[in-house]
């Protein structure tokens, strides 16, 4: 291996909660200290210098992680590697759950890879972006490499435009920052098939609101930052993120940001696979203040939480639940 070469690891392992990823992670430092976080479900491993250390192929590492991974935890992983981080998550995600991928370095053989996938494959390009190059014709990356990059500079912006040319090409400069998780709460819905329904989606984010609140208070914490990602069927992702104004535990409070940040997407007909929300900048709740409102409304839902907590920690978490998601109105009589 040319000594000059980096090589790559990303890493998903599937069906995995907080706790577990946690622990998943600090597992890794056996195989290299060069780890970064992708919460909830990912990471990126820097094994350049673990070749050596292990006199080991990238593959066998990749092997090895695997089967570290069931064996302590009982999780699949999923592998891809190359020479960078854009690619080695594309090799990931491009192969059958379980597998390991490990791309070669020769440019013919990444350029005949990259061609047949969609743009919306690369990292951050969204359906808004991606329906704007639909426009021009451009719906694979093989569509994307040949236009210059002062056209797609003009379809997109500047900054786009020259993130566009660069991934087309293959090409990403980011390395592999060392860091753990960050102290979130996060809570995910994957839906039963990939689906166009809004009523859906809502109702989802409304599920997640209601068990992000109660997880909250139960562990006396308020969060300061909400990060709200959507999956699509075709794996592309898109996320979005918002400071609040004032660290809560307030379900009606996240539900509005949450609600808010889903309508900036502007998905339209976007087919969704799950969403996920993550809540950052936790703080013990004492350490936190609220703004006293004069909103009978507002009050009343606020006053309503710690009821909500008290009947389903005494009844069960299904005691009482918003109209909203319920589909048989038989059941509406525990609505609330």
């Amino acid at each position: 291996m040319n000594a000059d070469r980096r090589s790559i690891a990303y890493a998903h392992f599937h069906h995995v909660n907080e706790e577990v990823y946690r622990q998943i992670f600090d597992s890794l430092a056996d195989i290299t200290p060069v780890v970064q976080a992708l919460p909830t479900d990912a990471a990126l491993l820097d094994l350049t210098g673990a070749l050596g250390y292990f006199h080991a192929t990238p593959a066998s590492l990749a092997l090895l992680l695997q089967v570290k991974v069931m064996a302590r935890f009982g999780i699949t992983a999923t592998v891809g590697i190359a020479e960078n981080r854009l690619l080695a998550t594309l090799a990931a995600q491009t192969t059958a759950p379980g597998s390991i991928q490990v791309l070669s370095a020769d440019p013919q053989q990444i350029t005949a890879f990259l061609d047949p996938l969609p743009v919306q494959a690369l990292p951050d390009i969204g359906p808004k972006t991606a329906k704007a190059l639909a426009r021009y014709g451009l719906h694979t990356i093989a569509d994307l490499r040949p236009v210059p990059l002062t056209t797609l500079q003009r379809i997109t912006t500047a900054t786009t435009g020259r993130l566009l040319a660069e991934r087309a090409a293959g090409t990403d400069p980011r390395t592999v920052q060392p860091q753990g998780p960050p102290t979130t709460l996060s809570t995910s819905r994957a839906f039963p098939r990939d689906t166009l329904n809004p009523t859906a989606a809502r109702s989802a984010l409304l599920s997640i609101a209601l068990e992000l609140g109660a997880r909250l208070r139960h562990t006396a914490q308020v969060t300061g930052r909400l990060e709200l990602e959507v999956r699509m069927a075709d794996r592309s992702s898109t996320t979005r993120a918002r400071t609040l104004r004032e660290a809560t535990d307030h379900t009606a409070a996240l539900q509005h940001t949450i609600t808010d940040l889903y309508d900036t997407l502007a998905l339209q007909r976007a087919r969704l696979r799950s969403v996920t929300v993550r809540a950052q900048q936790l703080r013990p709740v004492q350490d936190s203040s609220f703004q006293l409102t004069f909103d009978r409304r507002t009050e009343l839902r606020r006053r309503l939480d710690p009821l909500l907590d008290r009947a389903n920690d005494r009844f069960g978490p299904d005691a009482l639940h918003f109209a909203a998601l319920l589909s048989d109105p038989r059941r509406h009589r525990n609505a609330a």
